[in-house]
């Protein structure tokens, strides 16, 4: 299953660390977020506890902060990556240039030896 992850590359690790989250003995502990107190303990702060619309609400305003701040954080690694393919690319064409010039010094080596 792992391997499946890797292939996958970013988005297969991502959904193969929740699958694990979400099927550990911890998820049945949750109940439904928001809904109050778990059986595990804490129930994360007094208006989750209380439970009801404003436990239910402030769960979904925590789960929506967790999204966006994923999504940032993957745009910023998306962006990285591109500065990086970016930078390898020129470094490419600087050691090709580097190439062209050493082959022309051995053509006029060779032209000199005739």
């Amino acid at each position: 299953m792992a391997a499946a992850g890797l292939r996958g590359g970013l988005r297969g690790a991502l959904v193969m660390q929740q699958r694990g989250w979400s099927s550990g003995s911890g998820s049945d502990q949750l109940g439904e977020l928001g809904s109050g107190a778990g059986k595990g303990g804490g129930g994360g702060g007094s208006i989750r506890e209380a439970g009801g619309a404003f436990g239910k609400r402030q769960a979904a305003h925590e789960e929506r902060y967790f999204r966006d701040k994923e999504r940032e954080q993957l745009a910023s690694l998306r962006e990285h990556h591109e500065e990086e393919i970016d930078h390898h690319k020129k470094e490419i064409q600087r050691l090709q240039k580097e190439i062209d010039r050493h082959k022309n010094k051995i053509k006029k080596l060779k032209g000199d030896d005739d």
